[in-house]
């Protein structure tokens, strides 16, 4: 049985991920910085080495300006 993790709707959340921040103009340090979180928790975040739980998903999407839908279809 595959890890979920490491399944194509993970990586599509991370894609997302990044890709909202970019849109937003931030850098991992920003982000970090208004989440109260190292830039290391937001590197392992956008490269998959840590799996979001909806409370930290919902963070991310309101600093970036996302709906919740915008990561999980």
């Amino acid at each position: 049985m595959q890890k979920t993790i490491y399944t194509k709707r993970h990586k599509t959340i991370v894609a997302r991920l990044r890709q909202a921040r970019i849109a937003a103009g931030l850098k991992q340090i920003d982000v970090a910085k208004k989440l109260r979180k190292q830039q290391s928790y937001i590197s392992r975040c956008e490269s998959g080495d840590h799996r979001l739980d909806v409370v930290e998903l919902q963070a991310f999407a309101q600093l970036y300006g996302k709906p919740l839908s915008y990561f999980v279809e």
